[in-house]
C-alpha cells in the first residue's frame, strides 16, 4: 500500500505542529517538518518526499528558492505553497517554479486535507506514468535488438504498400540484389520483388497468414537463391489491420550450414535433434582445451560416453582414458584407489600401487558420481585441482601429474553446495564448462533413429534377421516417457531382438508393461493407460482399444467430409499419423 512521506516546511512552530497533527490523524504516519530552508534542503537530500508543504515566506529566506532547489536537484514531487499574504505577484511566482497548489492562510483542516489528497494523487499518477514510460522505452529498446538481430530479412509495410521498415537483415539482402534501400514494396525488383509484392497485397486483402511461400530468386552474379517467405497481419493495439509484415528467409544457405553441422552419429551418441546438435558442438568446442568439465544429467543419457568423446576430441586422445566410480567405493578405498599407496600404508598394502591420477598423467582422468565422494575427499580432490600434485596414502613425497579432470553426476550438485554436503569451491573449479545431457524424453526427434541403430546393432550381435519395427511397436517405443534414458531403451531394444523370430519386430516383442499401458487417444495424440480411482491400470483388450480407436477415425473423417488435414487437425495429430492409422485399420476415406 502506498504510505507517503510528507515534509512540512513553516518557520512558525504553531503552525507545523497543527498541520503534523492533522495530517497524522488523517492517517499519515510519514510526516517531517523544517523550520527554515536549510533545515528543508538538508531533509529533502536525505529523504525521498511525496509530498512538500511549505510556506512561501520563510525566515530569511524565500519558499520560492526552495521550489527552485528542488527543480534544480531534480526531485519530482508536488508543491503545496502556504502564505499569509495572499496577492497575485506571489502566486503567480510560486506557479512558476512549478508549485502544485497556492493556499492562503488560514489553511483549515479541510482545505489541507483535500489538497493534499489531490496533490498525493497526482504523485501517484506522475509515478504510474513515469514507470509506464521506462517500461515503454525498455520494451523499444528490445524490440529494436530483437528486430535488428534477426538473421531472416523482416520488411513492415502498410496498407498503401509503403514500407514502414527494414531491419539490417533486410538492407543487406536487398543489397545482394542490387536494390537500394526503397520506400515501397512494388519497387523492389526481379521475383523477389513480385513475392513480396504478392504476398503483402494477399495479407493486407485477406488478413490471412502466408506461411512458407517458395521463391527462386537469381542474383546479380547468376547463383540461385531460394527463399521462404512468411507473410502475417501487421495489426494495432485495437486489432485494426495497419498492414503486414514479411519475413525472408535464405534456406539455400542454411542447407548449407545443416549439411556440415548437422550429426545423427557422434563419437557413439545418436540423435539429430536439435539439443543434441548444441552438445555436440560444445564437445567438439571444449574439448580442444585444456579445461575442467562437469558432465550432468539422468542416470543412463551417456554421461560416459560424452566424457570418452571430450577425451577423442582432445590432444590428449593418444594418451589413455581413466575412469573411476566414485560412488562404488568407500572413503579409504576411493582415497587409495585415486591417489594410490605404499607398502605398509595400511593392513594388507603389500606393496606398492601407482593411483589412477598417476595412470592418467599426460591422459585424462573420468570421476563418474562425484556428488557421491566424502567431504574429506572433497578437499582432497581441490588441492589437487589447485596444485596438480597429491601425495599417496603412506607417503611424504608430492608426485606432480599432467592430467585433466572430467566430473560426471546425476544429483543436482548446486542444490548439495546450498544443503552444505558439496563444497562451493570444489563446484566451481569442476564446473569450468559444464555439458548437460538432456533426457530422452526431451529429445524425442532421436528416437526413431536410436530404435533403428540398436535394432541393427544387436541384430548384428545376435545373428537376427529383423528388417523394421511394426508402426504400433513404434508408436509405443516413440510414446514411453523413457524414465531410464538411453540405458533402458537400449535393453528394451535388445530384449525385443532376443524374442524376435521373425522379420519384423512387434508389440508381443516389448516389455509387457510398455505394451499393455499403452492406449493411445485419438484425441490428443498422447499415450495413456486408463486407471481406476486407486490410480491401477485397468486394463483394456486388444479388440476393444482397436474398435475404439476405428470409430473415433471415422467420426472425424465423417465430420471433416472425407477432408484427410480436417480430420487430423480434429482429432490434433499429424497428418502423416492419421495416414498411418487409416492404413493399419483398413479405413478409407468417405468420397
Amino acid at each position: 500500500m502506498f504510505d507517503p512521506a510528507i515534509l512540512i516546511v513553516d518557520d512558525e512552530e504553531s503552525l507545523r505542529l497543527t498541520f503534523e497533527m492533522f495530517l497524522r490523524r488523517a492517517g499519515y504516519e510519514q510526516v517531517k517538518v523544517a523550520s527554515n530552508l536549510a533545515q528543508a534542503k538538508e531533509l529533502i537530500d536525505t529523504y525521498s518526499f511525496d509530498l512538500i508543504i511549505s510556506d512561501i515566506v520563510l525566515e530569511g529566506d524565500k519558499g520560492t528558492d526552495l521550489l527552485r532547489h528542488i527543480r534544480e536537484t531534480g526531485i519530482n514531487c508536488p508543491v503545496v505553497m502556504i502564505t499569509g499574504f495572499p496577492n497575485l505577484d506571489s502566486a503567480s511566482e510560486a506557479v512558476r517554479y512549478g508549485a502544485f497548489d497556492y493556499l492562503p492562510k488560514p489553511v483549515n483542516k479541510e482545505k489541507l486535507l483535500k489538497t493534499v489528497s489531490q496533490a498525493l494523487k497526482y504523485r501517484e499518477l506522475e509515478r504510474e506514468k513515469q514507470e509506464l514510460i521506462r517500461k515503454n522505452e525498455r520494451y523499444q529498446y528490445y524490440l529494436e535488438a530483437i528486430f535488428g538481430s534477426v538473421r531472416d530479412a523482416i520488411i513492415a509495410v502498410d496498407h498503401d504498400l509503403n514500407i514502414l521498415k527494414l531491419n539490417h537483415s533486410a538492407q543487406q539482402w536487398l543489397e545482394t540484389f542490387k536494390v537500394d534501400i526503397a520506400d515501397r514494396v512494388d519497387k523492389i525488383p526481379g521475383e523477389m520483388g513480385a513475392a513480396c509484392l504478392k504476398d503483402a497485397r494477399r495479407v493486407i486483402e485477406t488478413g490471412e497468414i502466408i506461411r512458407e511461400h517458395l521463391v527462386e530468386c537469381v542474383k546479380p552474379d547468376g547463383s540461385v537463391r531460394m527463399l521462404l517467405l512468411n507473410g502475417a497481419p501487421l495489426e494495432t493495439g485495437d486489432n485494426s489491420l495497419k498492414g503486414a509484415v514479411l519475413v525472408a528467409r535464405d534456406i539455400t544457405v542454411s542447407k548449407e550450414k545443416d549439411s556440415v553441422q548437422d550429426k545423427n552419429h557422434f563419437h557413439g551418441f545418436v540423435g539429430a535433434s536439435e539439443v543434441m546438435q548444441r552438445v555436440y558442438r560444445l564437445i567438439e568446442n571444449v574439448g580442444k582445451v585444456e579445461t575442467t568439465v562437469l558432465i550432468t544429467g539422468e542416470s543412463g543419457t551417456g554421461k560416459e560416453l560424452a566424457a570418452e568423446a571430450l577425451h577423442e576430441e582432445s590432444s590428449r586422445s593418444s594418451m589413455p582414458l581413466i575412469k573411476v566410480d566414485c560412488a562404488a567405493l568407500a572413503e579409504d578405498l576411493l582415497e587409495s584407489e585415486l591417489f594410490g599407496h605404499r607398502k605398509g600404508a595400511f593392513t594388507g598394502a603389500d606393496r606398492d600401487r601407482p593411483g589412477r591420477l598417476l595412470q592418467a598423467d599426460n591422459g585424462t582422468l573420468l570421476l563418474d558420481e562425484i556428488g557421491d565422494i566424502t567431504p574429506r575427499m572433497q578437499l582432497r580432490l581441490l588441492r589437487f585441482l589447485q596444485e596438480m600434485t597429491f601425495t599417496p596414502v603412506g607417503s611424504d613425497n608430492p608426485v606432480k601429474v599432467d592430467v585433466r579432470v572430467i566430473g560426471a553426476t546425476n544429483v543436482d550438485l548446486k542444490e548439495k553446495v546450498r544443503t552444505g554436503d558439496f563444497r562451493e569451491d570444489l563446484y566451481y573449479r569442476l564446473k569450468v564448462v559444464e555439458i548437460h545431457l538432456p533426457p530422452l524424453r526431451d529429445r524425442h526427434r532421436c528416437l526413431p533413429l536410436l530404435i533403428n541403430h540398436f535394432l541393427i546393432f544387436f541384430c548384428e550381435k545376435h545373428g537376427r534377421r529383423i528388417h523394421s519395427v511394426s508402426d504400433r511397436a513404434m508408436e509405443i517405443l516413440t510414446s514411453y516417457s523413457w524414465p531410464g534414458n538411453v540405458r533402458e531403451l537400449r535393453h528394451v531394444m535388445e530384449r525385443g531382438t532376443i524374442l524376435c523370430d521373425g522379420p519384423n519386430l512387434l508389440v508381443e516383442h516389448l516389455p509387457e508393461e510398455l505394451a499393455k499401458n499403452f492406449i493411445e487417444s485419438p484425441l490428443s495424440g498422447t499415450s495413456t493407460a486408463p486407471r481406476d480411482s486407486a490410480g491401477q491400470s485397468l486394463g483394456r483388450t486388444s479388440d476393444s482399444l482397436v474398435k475404439d480407436e476405428r470409430q473415433e477415425l471415422l467420426d472425424a473423417l465423417a465430420q471433416a467430409g472425407g477432408n484427410k488435414s480436417e480430420a487430423a487437425r480434429l482429432l490434433s495429430i499429424d497428418r502423416s499419423t492419421l495416414y498411418r492409422k487409416m492404413k493399419r485399420l483398413d479405413i478409407q476415406a468417405p468420397r
